[in-house]
């Protein structure tokens, strides 16, 4: 089945040093940026993570600190990567948790504020386990008909992201309106439904340290940890003050604070 695109969609994956959002590092990110016209272009980059790779990670997916030691950081290829992103919606395995945040944390340490919020996010994990609930490889067994390991290297990114790809259209075409009788279990192929099916949860930032809640009828900005949990952000922000120097001195992701940030710069200017 042919994706009903009506701007570019990037499937890609990512191989990290762990899963640490803060603290990881990513070693291989690979994509297939699909046009709406049907054309197909795929990348792979191998990338220095600037720090050593455990064994366990190297063991994993064969990614070493040699395999990287010559290769760019990602700072070196965040210009080229912003290029392949921007103005494209974004599908990936299990991306909308992992994957886009931890871009989205190279990018703000590259020093590029990649908007996230203008892409639409399709995860093909969260559809498969609305709809079957199983891993990457029992969904290629299902939906593509074939055994994993026959057709790819496990934990390679460019691998993964080609089964990421199949998975994703083998999804459109079982769930295709009028290809099976569950009313329940049918797919619209557009990225508007499939955004809207992929999202797990209300949060604001991509940690989930500020979510979406229903405050007096209005949907608000709220806070998801700590002292002031369950409490609108803009008022937090009003009586407590500091609140906001502690996070952005603390131990939270980069696109918390910037998320924060923006909120913070838009209630100033409307109390104005």
């Amino acid at each position: 089945m042919k994706l009903n695109l009506t701007k570019p969609l990037v499937v890609f994956d990512l191989e990290t040093t762990g899963l640490d959002l803060v603290k990881d590092r990513v070693i291989q990110l690979s994509y297939i940026k699909v046009y709406p016209d049907g054309r197909e272009e795929r990348g792979n980059e191998i990338i220095n993570p600037e720090r050593p790779i455990d064994p366990a990670i190297t063991q994993l997916t064969g990614i070493s600190d040699e395999d990287v030691k010559d290769k760019p950081t990602f700072k070196q290829l965040s210009a080229k990567l912003c290029n392949v992103f921007t103005g494209s919606d974004i599908a990936g395995f299990n991306s909308n948790h992992f994957d886009v945040p931890l871009l989205a944390e190279e990018f703000l340490r590259a020093g590029i504020d990649f908007d996230f919020s203008k892409c639409r996010l399709i995860d093909a994990q969260t559809i498969f386990h609305k709809m079957e609930r199983r891993n990457l490889a029992a969904a290629y067994k299902f939906y593509c008909g074939r055994n994993m390991e026959d057709d790819f290297e496990a934990h390679r990114a460019d691998q993964d992201t080609e089964a990421t790809y199949r998975v994703l259209m083998g999804e459109l075409d079982k769930y295709a309106p009028g290809a099976n009788e569950d009313p329940e279990k049918v797919l619209e192929n557009n990225m508007d439904s499939l955004a809207e099916f992929s999202k797990m949860n209300d949060n604001v930032d991509f940690a989930g340290r500020i979510v979406w809640q229903e405050v007096n009828g209005q949907r608000t900005e709220v806070f998801n940890f700590g002292k002031h949990k369950g409490k609108p952000v803009s008022d937090v922000l009003r009586f407590d003050p500091g609140y906001y120097s502690w996070i952005l001195g603390g131990d939270f992701t980069y696109n918390t604070k910037q998320v924060l940030t923006r909120i913070r710069l838009r209630e100033a200017t409307s109390n104005r």
